[in-house]
């Protein structure tokens, strides 16, 4: 007898059930265009410049006038020459030079050019580099024609990470880059919470696709993770005996 009741108990809650699913209950309201579209904040407006000025929100590094935004490694007035819009390296005691400012996250745009007739062969032949907060190195080195080891040549993160591809113009030619930088963040223990990336494009063709940084640019041994905060943009005075190379029209947009 309980065994009936309680199939009749299940087969009532059953019809009931499906009599409430069967009601008529409101449909979904329908999507509108307007339900995923959001209008603020909105971007702030950016004269892109031309091909030879930079942004309106950038940081002018070098116009071609003066050196006055940058300095000697030691804090002394950088020594480089300044001549027809470009800047030269003066190699031997003028060293590299750096910004006076410092910077963490960037967009950064510069141009070079190595000299005709430049002479050497591999590591000796147009080597310069541009470190991103003074640490970490984008290769500079004329690779038209001139092999070398590959995570040292034009475009490598400098004994890391090797070019995708080799877009050297030939000397007397200008070269360009453009840098996206993401800063590293850091653990309490000073290691990497996030490491720092770069992407690159060389001429207009990328040479590095959101890469990771292991750590500090180093001639000998491995890189080194050391915790910073900001840091200068660092040209480097290499001294290899080539003839030197100029730069111009560099800017920096802070990200």
């Amino acid at each position: 007898m309980r065994s009936l009741s309680l199939l009749l108990l299940l087969a009532v809650s059953s019809a009931a059930y499906s009599q409430t699913s069967q009601k008529n209950h409101p449909e979904p309201a329908k999507m509108t265009p307007a339900m995923t579209e959001f209008w603020d904040p909105q971007p702030a407006v950016v004269d892109p410049g031309t091909a030879c000025s930079a942004p309106s929100d950038a940081i002018v590094l070098f116009d071609g006038k003066d050196l006055s935004r940058w300095m000697a490694e030691d804090g002394s007035p950088a020594l480089w020459s300044v001549h027809d819009g470009v800047m030269t390296v003066v190699k031997g005691s003028a060293g590299n030079i750096r910004t006076k400012a410092e910077f963490g996250s960037c967009q950064l745009h510069l141009e070079w050019m190595t000299p005709v007739g430049i002479e050497g062969e591999g590591q000796s032949r147009g080597n310069s580099g541009v470190f991103l907060q003074g640490l970490y190195e984008v290769q500079i080195l004329d690779s038209y024609d001139n092999e070398t080891y590959v995570n040292g040549m034009v475009g490598s993160i400098y004994k890391q990470k090797a070019p995708l591809v080799n877009p050297m113009r030939k000397p007397g030619e200008w070269n360009s880059y453009d840098i996206i930088y993401t800063a590293p963040v850091f653990k309490e223990d000073g290691t990497y919470l996030y490491e720092p990336r770069v992407t690159v494009l060389m001429n207009g063709v990328l040479v590095q696709n959101n890469t990771a940084i292991r750590g500090t640019t180093e001639y000998i041994g491995h890189p080194r993770v050391i915790a910073h905060g900001d840091g200068p943009l660092v040209l480097q005075s290499h001294g290899d005996p080539s003839a030197p190379i100029s730069f111009r029209n560099i800017w920096i947009r802070n990200l």
